[in-house]
């Protein structure tokens, strides 16, 4: 009973600020993010044991403490989507093993260690080139390996859960996974079915943690609540769509990340290349993949002047525009390591160059300032 009051005093609580935002939400102006994330809290500082470190021998890179697990990531993710098998004729800008290899290889090089995939990228070849890639090159106590559910048969039902890890840990050769993240809210599902069975891959040895990805705020609260009042796993992190020109995880999650001590390693950092480079370059993927148009252009208006801001602060520093991207998110307290997916190498090099880059308070201000609110793209409906 006691567990049942507090439950609903905390959702009350939590439908107060979901309110209080929607109430305003219509006619937010430009400046309502301007504030940065200072009140967020000091969640990466606050623990000793966040403090950055070099410890890799000949790198610059940077680690912290993933939230409230012993998971020492570099503050740079690599995503690897771009890895795999084609499975149509348009993902022509796909890596073949041979350079897969490559790209991993340089990767841990720079002190990357954290390495992120998904059971349906790419058929699962994704999750094949990383694992075969991680055995030439590291020792698996070396690397942080994540893995995503949610886009098979049966979704997060206990039964796809179940099986589905049971075939990534093929796939990526292993005999567990760091960190695995649900990719979606399951609407089919009921939450204490799929919290039951993640917290079984934790307690079977398959799984160290568990994370989530884009969500609502009440659907990433329901879930957290659940699992505690059953005594089972909560996540540790959050995989969210969180970028200069797409900050709607402003007006609640992170908020909420805050208090349940949960920090985000954020997808689509780079827009799919467009805080990269000019909007319109004409590069093999922004010609061919038809999802990064269907996010991001149809804002082209309001985001591409903040993209050319982007670029006049990489001029003012002598760095490339992805560098000053990914600083301006690793300057938010909540951000551990932005996933970055790239196919050339001098994309990963420049990304591992940010994490030393610090723009000052007036730099992020500059670039926050014309943010205009969109439409939520991530979190999915019914």
């Amino acid at each position: 009973m006691e567990n049942r009051r507090k439950f609903l005093k905390d959702s009350a609580k939590i439908s107060g600020i979901l309110a209080l935002s929607g109430a305003f939400g219509g006619a937010i102006g430009r400046n309502l993010f301007a504030k940065d994330s200072t009140n967020i809290g000091n969640l990466a500082s606050a623990n000793p044991a966040n403090n950055t470190i070099n410890s890799m021998k000949g790198t610059n890179m940077k680690y912290i403490k993933l939230g409230q697990s012993d998971l020492s990531v570099s503050r740079i993710c690599l995503g690897c989507m771009t890895f795999g098998k084609p499975q149509s004729s348009n993902q022509t800008w796909l890596l073949d093993q041979a350079k897969s290899d490559e790209m991993i290889k340089r990767s841990l090089e720079l002190g990357i260690n954290f390495f992120d995939t998904a059971n349906t990228y790419n058929g699962g070849t994704s999750e094949e080139f990383l694992g075969k890639a991680i055995k030439k090159f590291a020792k698996r106590e070396d690397v942080i390996l994540a893995t995503k559910v949610h886009f098979n048969e049966g979704k997060l039902s206990y039964k796809a859960i179940k099986r589905e890890i049971d075939g990534s840990l093929k796939r990526l050769g292993t005999d567990y996974v760091d960190l695995y993240i649900t990719h979606r809210f399951d609407y089919t599902t009921p939450v204490e079915e799929t919290m039951r069975a993640l917290d079984e891959t934790i307690r079977e040895g398959k799984v160290r943690y568990i994370g989530t990805s884009a969500m609502f705020a009440y659907q990433f609260y329901k879930m957290q609540e659940i699992a505690r009042q059953n005594g089972y796993h909560t996540f540790i992190s959050m995989q969210n769509h969180y970028n200069l020109i797409y900050r709607e995880e402003e007006r609640e999650m992170m908020q909420l990340l805050e208090e349940e001590k949960v920090m985000m390693t954020p997808y689509s950092p780079l827009a799919a290349g467009r805080l990269a480079r000019s909007w319109r370059a004409n590069t093999e993927r922004s010609k061919n993949d038809n999802f990064a148009k269907q996010k991001y252009d149809r804002n082209e208006k309001i985001d591409e002047p903040i993209c050319r801001r982007v670029e006049e602060i990489s001029k003012k520093y002598g760095v490339s525009m992805s560098e000053v991207a990914l600083a301006w998110l690793l300057s938010k307290p909540l951000v551990a390591s932005p996933i970055v997916g790239v196919t050339k190498i001098s994309h990963l090099e420049d990304a591992a160059k940010s994490v030393n880059l610090v723009l000052s308070q007036s730099d992020i201000a500059y670039l926050e300032e014309l943010y205009e609110p969109h439409e939520v793209v991530g979190a999915i409906r019914p």
